[in-house]
C-alpha cells in the first residue's frame, strides 16, 4: 500500500534567503504537497521567488500571511526573531506550527517566551546545519539539505504532533534530523561554527588593515582562500549570531586562545616535539571528524 504524499498545508517562510528558499525548492522537488508563500522586507526578493516558481503568491501583508499559515518557518537574522514572533502571536491561528532556522537556540526560545507569554507547544526550535558563503534566495539549491543534519531542540512541553510534522518536513528534503538539548546545541555550535566564522572574519580584517595588504592577498595560496571562504558570509546574520550566543562564544574564544598561546610558546621555545604532538593529534581528530560526517 503506497503512502500518501506529505502535505504541509499553507507553509509560510518569513525571511526568504538561502535557507528558506532551499527548503521550499527541496519540498517542491520531492513532491511535498502544499501552498507556499513567503515574506521578506525586500519586495524584489519575493518577486524573484515568484518568477522562479518557489512561491505561489506574494502576500498582501505579513499579518495576512501569518493568519493563513499552517506552518511558519522563521528564517530572519537571529536578533530579529523576536519582532517576528510578536506578529505571529498577534495574528496566527491557535494551532499553527512554528519553527525556525536560527543558529542560536537559547535566545530564540527566550524571544518566544517574551512574545507569546509562554513557550507555545506548537513551537519547534530548529537549526539546519547546511549553507554556504553565498546568501539570498538566488543561491537556493533544492539539494542543499541532502545528507546534512537538521538539529531540533524540542522542549518539555513541545507537542509530539508538531515535532513529528517538522521532522517529516526536513526529512522530505533529504536531511538527517537529530534532537539535542538547547544548552548543548549552543555550546557545540559556538565551537564548531560561530568560532570559525569569527576567526575567518578577524583574520581577513586584520590582514586587510596592513600597509602591504595588496601583496598579502595577491600571493596568498589556496589554503588561505579555503580557510577564509566563510568570511564572505552574510554580515548581519553573523553579527547577530555572535551577540545572541555571547556567553558560549566567549567561552569558545577563551578555549581557543589558550590553545593558541600553547602553540606560540612551543614556537618560541623551539619545541619541535610539542608542535609534532599538536599537529598529529589535530590531523587524527580531523580524520575522525570526517568519518562522523558520513551519512547515517
Amino acid at each position: 500500500m503506497s503512502r500518501a504524499p506529505l502535505s504541509v498545508g499553507n507553509l509560510l517562510v518569513i525571511g526568504l534567503g538561502l535557507i528558506g528558499g532551499s527548503l521550499v525548492a527541496a519540498l517542491r522537488k520531492n513532491g511535498v504537497e502544499g501552498r507556499f508563500s513567503a515574506w521578506n522586507r525586500n519586495l524584489s526578493t519575493l518577486e524573484y521567488a515568484l518568477s522562479q516558481g518557489l512561491i505561489d503568491e506574494i502576500p498582501v501583508s505579513l499579518e495576512q500571511a501569518v493568519s493563513q499559515a499552517d506552518i511558519i518557518v522563521v528564517g530572519v537574522p537571529t536578533l530579529a526573531v523576536g519582532d517576528v514572533f510578536e506578529v505571529i502571536a498577534a495574528n496566527a491561528k491557535p494551532d499553527v506550527i512554528v519553527t525556525d532556522a536560527a543558529s542560536v537556540k537559547g535566545s530564540v526560545i527566550d524571544a518566544a517566551a517574551q512574545a507569546f507569554g509562554h513557550i507555545p507547544p506548537n513551537f519547534v526550535p530548529g537549526h539546519p546545519i547546511a549553507g554556504s558563503e553565498q546568501s539570498g534566495v538566488e543561491a537556493s539549491k533544492a539539494d542543499l539539505y541532502v545528507n546534512h543534519r537538521v538539529i531540533l531542540t524540542p522542549l518539555a512541553n513541545t507537542s509530539e504532533q508538531a515535532l513529528a510534522t517538522v521532522q517529516s518536513m526536513w526529512q522530505a528534503c533529504g536531511a538527517q534530523v537529530v534532537s539535542m538539548d538547547v544548552e548543548t546545541h549552543d555550546r557545540v555550535l559556538a565551537l564548531t561554527s560561530h568560532l570559525p566564522h569569527l576567526l575567518a572574519f578577524g583574520l581577513v580584517d586584520t590582514l586587510a588593515k596592513q600597509n602591504d595588504s595588496d601583496d598579502i592577498f595577491r600571493f596568498a595560496a589556496g589554503g588561505f582562500r579555503d580557510f577564509t571562504r566563510i568570511a564572505s558570509s552574510d554580515v548581519t546574520m553573523w553579527r547577530d549570531i555572535c551577540l545572541a550566543n555571547r556567553e558560549a562564544l566567549l567561552d569558545a574564544l577563551d578555549l581557543f586562545q589558550s590553545g593558541l598561546l600553547d602553540l606560540r610558546q612551543a614556537i618560541s621555545d623551539l619545541d619541535a616535539d610539542a608542535l609534532t604532538r599538536c599537529f598529529s593529534d589535530a590531523r587524527s581528530a580531523r580524520q575522525n571528524f570526517l568519518k562522523l560526517l558520513e551519512p547515517l
